[in-house]
């Protein structure tokens, strides 16, 4: 990864925060943290720059990204900036999508 700013993960409280969130592994419990951590308007705005990473690397243009997320084409044209020369972790997270998208469904036992 690369153009990682690395003075924001300096200080003790925001490595424990990268810490917590690679550390949480269960699908319901990061909803309860990000839950109890984040506002509803932030949950969405950022699962919403998700789908429009997702969206971009599949080759949406900004209108049909814009249209469907609701986000402003400067967030939108931030988010391809980032996709590109960011520090990967869009990439690292369209990754995760992707392999979720290609697991094989979990049967009940």
């Amino acid at each position: 990864m690369v153009n990682i700013d690395q003075t924001i993960w300096q200080s003790a409280q925001t490595a424990q925060l990268a810490g917590v969130l690679s550390g949480i592994k269960d699908k319901a419990a990061m909803q309860a943290f990000l839950n109890d951590v984040l506002t509803p308007k932030e949950i969405i705005e950022i699962s919403a720059r998700l789908e429009a990473a997702k969206m971009l690397q599949n080759g949406a243009t900004y209108d049909q990204v814009t249209n469907a997320t609701k986000l402003s084409s400067r967030t939108v044209a931030r988010i391809s900036d980032w996709l590109k020369t960011g520090a990967g972790g869009y990439g690292v997270a369209l990754s995760v999508i992707s392999h979720a998208d290609h697991a094989p469904p979990v049967s009940a036992a």
